[in-house]
């Protein structure tokens, strides 16, 4: 007689809910451990003004092709973005970035003619291939200290909620490095190469939301709720968990473990069975940030053809960004029937002050922020709500490259044990997909799921 493998997942996020579809898929047993009432994590919508919206991240980079393919294998709908047009405010206006390779520019002429800059300084410097850096100190030596302030600074926020002097050139900015010791001739023959079909971004039609609740409702495999794991333990050859609150303590026993969790609750979990990782898994910095979301009535905001702006930290404003809604997403514009729905992100790595107001003096600051960059034209704000990620962004510092390899090191050593999510390779959904999608495949291929 056989039987399927039993698999513990701790977490129930993207990552998470995809390892347990994966696996499940394969044949195994499989129960998502959620120490909340919900899943998908940082994915997620609130009804705002009448209009449900995510409040998580929003969109999804289709040039990669984990997200799409695992969509198509969900039958999930998903739709291109209206556009993706978007502006930096600079030196007191809306200025259209020109090409660059997060934010290495192919052509400084045009950038200087932007006005984002006022000065760019190109030098060729050789490139130490043993040593990471970090992105301003690379950038700054070839570029000058102005494109990093205003062009690479904002569009690394916008993805880390980070400082570029601290974070990984290796890990958080592949691409700039790629580029060598002559960044603008190399960034010259990348925005000048013939472009990949398709759309850049997509989402799920409804909201990105959509993603984890598709998993959770199509994957065969459990969810239990409200379930908080306390401590993992390794037994011969499988697993025990103790689960579920101080006075209410239960076990669940696996054969195979992944733990998709956070890195400061992962390290927890596994300072017993891999300590090396758990040590590692200490060091990683997280950045806590807030999503203010504004349903607007009576205004043009933005225009119809820019999806959103970002800001420089250099400009000392309280938000770093902001998309519109309703002109990127169709099924947004169609909800807000002749509203305008913005979202603006706010906070960065260690900046807690902003992040310790009350939600309407936090509102109030964003709206400050957005009238006086859009002006008459932002309209009269019919709503809005503050979402708050305490801890959400891990931040890819200078070492991360070897901090990553020394926690697979030590979990490699224990038998029927993965972790995944966004703290290791990439913080985007396709990149959080990846990561759970290869840690099934080690299961897999360690052991066979019929046994």
């Amino acid at each position: 007689m056989t039987s399927a493998s039993r698999v513990a997942v701790i977490g129930g996020g993207l990552a998470g809910l995809t390892a347990a579809y994966e696996l499940a898929e394969a044949g195994a047993d499989v129960v998502v451990l959620e120490a909340t009432d919900r899943v998908g994590g940082k994915l997620r919508s609130e009804a705002v003004g009448g209009v449900t919206i995510d409040v998580g991240a929003e969109s999804i980079l289709a040039r990669r092709p984990e997200a799409v393919a695992l969509m198509d294998r969900l039958n999930l709908a998903y739709e291109p973005a209206r556009t993706t047009s978007a502006s930096i405010w600079s030196y007191g206006e809306l200025r259209t970035m020109p090409k660059t390779v997060l934010g290495v520019p192919g052509d400084v002429a045009a950038l200087l003619e932007s006005g984002i800059v006022h000065n760019v300084t190109p030098e060729v410097v050789p490139v130490d291939e043993d040593r990471d850096v970090s992105v301003a100190e690379f950038v700054s030596a070839r570029l000058g200290q102005e494109v990093v302030d205003r062009l690479v600074e904002p569009l690394l926020g916008g993805v880390y909620a980070g400082h570029a002097n601290r974070l990984s050139l290796r890990s958080a900015a592949p691409q700039i490095a790629a580029l060598g010791a002559d960044l603008v001739s190399a960034a010259a023959t990348a925005v000048a190469a013939p472009a990949q079909s398709g759309p850049v971004f997509v989402a799920p039609t409804g909201g990105v939301h959509r993603l984890p609740e598709a998993l959770a409702e199509r994957g065969n495999f459990t969810i239990d709720y409200n379930s908080t794991v306390r401590a993992i333990e390794r037994s011969d050859d499988s697993w025990r968990l103790i689960v579920g609150p101080a006075h209410q303590l239960h076990t669940i026993d696996a054969d195979l473990l992944v733990v998709a969790t956070p890195g400061s609750a992962t390290a927890r979990l596994l300072s017993d069975v891999a300590p090396e990782a758990a040590f590692a898994l200490a060091d990683l910095d997280y950045a806590s940030v807030a999503i203010v979301s504004f349903v607007l009535d009576g205004g043009t905001a933005l225009g119809d053809d820019r999806s959103g702006f970002l800001v420089p930290p250099v400009e000392g404003t309280t938000i770093k960004a902001a998309t519109c809604a309703t002109n990127k997403w169709q099924w947004t514009r169609d909800a807000a029937n002749g509203r305008v729905v913005i979202r603006t992100s706010v906070g960065r790595a260690g900046e807690t002050l902003l992040l310790h107001h009350d939600d309407a003096t936090v509102a109030e600051m964003a709206l400050a922020d957005l009238r006086s960059i859009a002006g008459s034209d932002l309209g009269d704000v019919v709503a809005s709500h503050v979402q708050r990620w305490g801890g959400a962004l891990p931040q890819y510092e200078v070492g991360h490259t070897d901090l990553v390899a020394t926690v697979e090191r030590a979990v490699a050593t224990v038998p029927g044990l993965e972790v995944c999510g966004a703290a290791y390779h990439g913080m985007g959904i396709p990149a959080v997909i990846a990561s759970a999608q290869a840690a099934a495949r080690r299961l897999l291929d360690g052991r066979t799921m019929e046994d």
